[in-house]
């Protein structure tokens, strides 16, 4: 069971994740590239999803700060990549402020996530497969789904992330489910 009585999904992903995440923590550099491995594709494609250009700049200034304060991190699997899209969601956020931009521009068409970093799961080639209706969403249901859906957060996890109540994540998420897929989504364990 979950923080708050839920299932979660437990993978071989998040159960080498815990061990790397354990290791990386007393110094193993090799671990450290093994927690990089599982978790950056998803943070990759959320941030290429939130932030439009420079998702790779966000992404090296939130791996610089995860990196340094990963002795203090508590928790497992799931809490590191809740913890990790937290940095990233903030980094992006003041890169937005410094710009000078409001966050995804409402002027720019946004560009869904695609390619590799999607590529760890099945609703990768889905969102590349959907990406013209994947950029009409809003930028809270976008927000919701990538979250949800490719960093693999559990709603109240995202609802932490994004700073929410956690029902109206759930809607958020819904809607950007239904709007790509349709009501018949199967998504979840």
């Amino acid at each position: 069971m979950g923080k708050g009585g839920h299932t979660q999904c437990a993978s071989a992903d998040d159960l080498a994740l815990d061990v790397a995440v354990t290791q990386a923590q007393d110094g193993d550099e090799a671990a450290f590239l093994v927690l990089y491995r599982l978790v950056q594709p998803g943070l990759l494609g959320y941030l290429r999803g939130t932030v439009d250009e420079g998702a790779e700049d966000v992404a090296a200034a939130a791996w610089r700060e995860i990196a340094r304060e990963l002795p203090r991190f508590r928790g497992d699997a799931h809490g590191f990549r809740g913890w990790t899209a937290s940095i990233a969601r903030r980094h992006a956020r003041g890169r937005f402020r410094r710009r000078g931009a409001s966050h995804r521009s409402a002027g720019r068409p946004w560009t869904p996530p695609t390619g590799d970093h999607l590529a760890h799961n099945d609703l990768g080639a889905t969102l590349s497969a959907e990406a013209a209706l994947f950029a009409r969403l809003p930028r809270a249901e976008a927000e919701a789904v990538l979250l949800r859906h490719v960093v693999r957060l559990d709603e109240s996890a995202v609802a932490r992330v994004m700073r929410r109540p956690s029902a109206v994540v759930r809607a958020l998420a819904r809607g950007g489910v239904r709007t790509l897929w349709g009501s018949n989504t199967g998504f979840g364990c």
